[in-house]
Protein backbone atom coordinates (compact mmCIF):
# COMPACT_ATOMS: atom_id res chain seq x y z
CA UNK A 1 0.00 0.00 0.00
CA UNK A 2 1.07 3.49 -0.90
CA UNK A 3 0.65 6.71 1.57
CA UNK A 4 1.56 10.14 0.24
CA UNK A 5 1.12 12.72 3.14
CA UNK A 6 -0.33 16.68 1.79
CA UNK A 7 -1.19 19.34 4.10
CA UNK A 8 -3.93 21.59 3.36
CA UNK A 9 -5.29 24.36 5.02
CA UNK A 10 -3.10 23.60 8.40
CA UNK A 11 -4.08 19.90 8.58
CA UNK A 12 -1.92 17.22 7.35
CA UNK A 13 -3.60 14.02 5.24
CA UNK A 14 -1.60 11.00 4.73
CA UNK A 15 -3.34 9.57 1.08
CA UNK A 16 -3.37 5.61 1.23
CA UNK A 17 -3.82 3.68 -2.55
CA UNK A 18 -6.40 1.30 -1.87
CA UNK A 19 -6.72 -2.23 -3.12
CA UNK A 20 -9.97 -2.04 -4.13
CA UNK A 21 -13.60 0.30 -3.55
CA UNK A 22 -16.08 -1.71 -2.68
CA UNK A 23 -19.72 -0.85 -2.67
CA UNK A 24 -19.43 -0.81 1.42
CA UNK A 25 -16.42 1.69 0.85
CA UNK A 26 -18.68 3.87 -1.42
CA UNK A 27 -21.49 3.63 1.67
CA UNK A 28 -18.72 4.17 4.40
CA UNK A 29 -17.20 7.39 2.98
CA UNK A 30 -20.81 8.73 1.28
CA UNK A 31 -22.13 9.13 4.98
CA UNK A 32 -25.64 8.39 4.26
CA UNK A 33 -26.25 10.88 1.66
CA UNK A 34 -28.02 8.97 -1.27
CA UNK A 35 -26.61 10.78 -4.37
CA UNK A 36 -23.41 12.45 -3.55
CA UNK A 37 -22.23 12.36 -6.95
CA UNK A 38 -25.91 13.64 -8.37
CA UNK A 39 -25.62 11.12 -11.09
CA UNK A 40 -27.92 8.58 -10.38
CA UNK A 41 -30.34 10.62 -12.22
CA UNK A 42 -28.79 10.30 -15.46
CA UNK A 43 -29.16 6.63 -16.17
CA UNK A 44 -25.89 6.02 -17.46
CA UNK A 45 -23.53 2.98 -17.21
CA UNK A 46 -20.17 3.79 -15.74
CA UNK A 47 -16.95 1.96 -15.98
CA UNK A 48 -15.36 0.65 -12.80
CA UNK A 49 -11.75 2.75 -11.72
CA UNK A 50 -8.45 0.62 -11.82
CA UNK A 51 -6.62 2.36 -9.19
CA UNK A 52 -7.95 3.88 -6.11
CA UNK A 53 -6.79 6.52 -3.30
CA UNK A 54 -8.43 7.32 0.22
CA UNK A 55 -8.16 8.98 3.27
CA UNK A 56 -8.75 7.47 6.48
CA UNK A 57 -10.26 9.01 9.38
CA UNK A 58 -10.20 7.09 13.20
CA UNK A 59 -10.31 3.67 10.78
CA UNK A 60 -13.23 5.51 8.78
CA UNK A 61 -12.97 6.21 5.08
CA UNK A 62 -13.45 9.53 4.01
CA UNK A 63 -12.01 10.76 1.05
CA UNK A 64 -11.58 8.59 -2.42
CA UNK A 65 -10.47 9.43 -5.66
CA UNK A 66 -10.24 7.09 -8.91
CA UNK A 67 -8.33 6.31 -11.75
CA UNK A 68 -8.83 4.67 -15.11
CA UNK A 69 -6.69 4.44 -18.94
CA UNK A 70 -9.17 5.11 -21.33
CA UNK A 71 -9.30 4.91 -24.93
CA UNK A 72 -10.27 8.26 -26.69
CA UNK A 73 -10.75 9.97 -29.99
CA UNK A 74 -9.82 13.66 -30.75
CA UNK A 75 -10.64 14.92 -34.46
CA UNK A 76 -10.61 11.07 -35.18
CA UNK A 77 -7.19 10.18 -33.55
CA UNK A 78 -7.22 7.40 -31.29
CA UNK A 79 -5.05 8.09 -28.19
CA UNK A 80 -5.68 7.18 -24.32
CA UNK A 81 -6.63 9.27 -20.80
CA UNK A 82 -6.15 8.39 -17.00
CA UNK A 83 -10.19 9.16 -15.94
CA UNK A 84 -10.07 10.74 -12.72
CA UNK A 85 -13.69 9.81 -10.85
CA UNK A 86 -15.50 8.67 -8.03
CA UNK A 87 -14.42 11.66 -6.27
CA UNK A 88 -15.87 12.16 -2.87
CA UNK A 89 -15.42 13.27 0.43
CA UNK A 90 -17.72 12.64 3.44
CA UNK A 91 -20.33 15.16 4.31
CA UNK A 92 -19.07 17.28 7.67
CA UNK A 93 -15.21 17.20 6.51
CA UNK A 94 -15.51 19.01 2.96
CA UNK A 95 -13.90 22.68 2.91
CA UNK A 96 -11.03 20.84 4.80
CA UNK A 97 -8.36 19.69 2.02
CA UNK A 98 -9.49 16.40 1.46
CA UNK A 99 -10.79 16.32 -1.94
CA UNK A 100 -7.44 18.11 -2.69
CA UNK A 101 -5.40 15.87 -1.02
CA UNK A 102 -7.00 12.68 -2.86
CA UNK A 103 -7.03 14.39 -6.05
CA UNK A 104 -3.78 15.09 -6.20
CA UNK A 105 -2.36 12.19 -4.95
CA UNK A 106 -3.87 10.55 -7.55
CA UNK A 107 -2.90 12.77 -10.40
CA UNK A 108 0.74 11.73 -9.20
CA UNK A 109 0.76 8.39 -9.59
CA UNK A 110 -1.43 8.87 -13.19
CA UNK A 111 1.65 11.32 -14.69
CA UNK A 112 3.47 7.35 -13.96
CA UNK A 113 0.24 5.84 -15.65
CA UNK A 114 1.51 6.03 -19.45
CA UNK A 115 -0.95 8.58 -21.10
CA UNK A 116 -0.34 11.97 -21.35
CA UNK A 117 -3.43 13.51 -19.98
CA UNK A 118 -5.87 13.13 -17.56
CA UNK A 119 -9.65 13.48 -18.05
CA UNK A 120 -12.46 14.01 -15.96
CA UNK A 121 -16.43 14.89 -15.93
CA UNK A 122 -18.04 17.41 -13.45
CA UNK A 123 -20.87 19.50 -12.90
CA UNK A 124 -20.24 22.82 -13.44
CA UNK A 125 -20.74 24.20 -9.66
CA UNK A 126 -17.63 21.74 -9.05
CA UNK A 127 -15.13 23.07 -11.85
CA UNK A 128 -13.58 25.71 -9.88
CA UNK A 129 -13.08 23.13 -7.43
CA UNK A 130 -10.59 21.32 -10.28
CA UNK A 131 -9.47 24.42 -11.83
CA UNK A 132 -7.69 25.60 -8.65
CA UNK A 133 -5.47 22.03 -9.24
CA UNK A 134 -4.54 22.87 -12.75
CA UNK A 135 -7.35 21.29 -15.04
CA UNK A 136 -8.89 23.25 -17.64
CA UNK A 137 -12.33 23.25 -19.11
CA UNK A 138 -13.43 21.32 -22.76
CA UNK A 139 -15.45 23.46 -24.71
CA UNK A 140 -16.50 20.40 -26.86
CA UNK A 141 -19.22 18.01 -25.22
CA UNK A 142 -17.77 14.58 -25.35
CA UNK A 143 -19.43 11.82 -26.79
CA UNK A 144 -18.99 8.89 -24.20
CA UNK A 145 -20.31 5.11 -24.95
CA UNK A 146 -23.52 3.57 -23.24
CA UNK A 147 -25.01 -0.23 -23.72
CA UNK A 148 -27.46 1.30 -26.34
CA UNK A 149 -24.99 3.82 -28.56
CA UNK A 150 -22.85 6.76 -27.81
CA UNK A 151 -24.15 9.75 -26.27
CA UNK A 152 -23.25 13.20 -25.28
CA UNK A 153 -22.19 13.55 -21.61
CA UNK A 154 -24.18 16.20 -20.34
CA UNK A 155 -21.81 16.71 -17.67
CA UNK A 156 -18.54 19.05 -18.15
CA UNK A 157 -14.85 17.38 -19.37
CA UNK A 158 -11.91 18.94 -17.69
CA UNK A 159 -8.03 17.84 -18.49
CA UNK A 160 -5.03 18.17 -17.26
CA UNK A 161 -1.23 17.58 -18.65
CA UNK A 162 0.26 14.63 -16.85
CA UNK A 163 3.74 15.61 -18.92
CA UNK A 164 5.87 18.68 -19.69
CA UNK A 165 4.26 20.38 -22.30
CA UNK A 166 1.21 18.14 -22.78
CA UNK A 167 -1.82 19.98 -24.47
CA UNK A 168 -5.40 18.87 -25.80
CA UNK A 169 -5.62 18.86 -29.21
CA UNK A 170 -8.59 20.59 -31.26
CA UNK A 171 -11.38 18.89 -32.68
CA UNK A 172 -14.37 16.35 -31.02
CA UNK A 173 -13.56 13.82 -28.74
CA UNK A 174 -15.14 10.85 -28.24
CA UNK A 175 -14.70 8.81 -25.03
CA UNK A 176 -14.37 4.83 -26.74
CA UNK A 177 -15.71 3.45 -23.70
CA UNK A 178 -18.51 3.89 -21.20
CA UNK A 179 -18.06 7.00 -18.73
CA UNK A 180 -15.63 6.37 -15.28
Amino acid sequence: MTTTSASTYGERHTVVRLPEFTGADREEVRGGVPDPFEIEGLVMAWRPKQEHFGIRREGRLVAHAGLVTVPVAIAGSRTEAVGLGGVIVAPGLRGRGLGRAVVTAAVDHARGMGPDVGLLFCWPEWMPVYESLGWRELEEHVRVEQPDGPVTMPMRTMWTPLREGADWPPGPVRLLSLPF
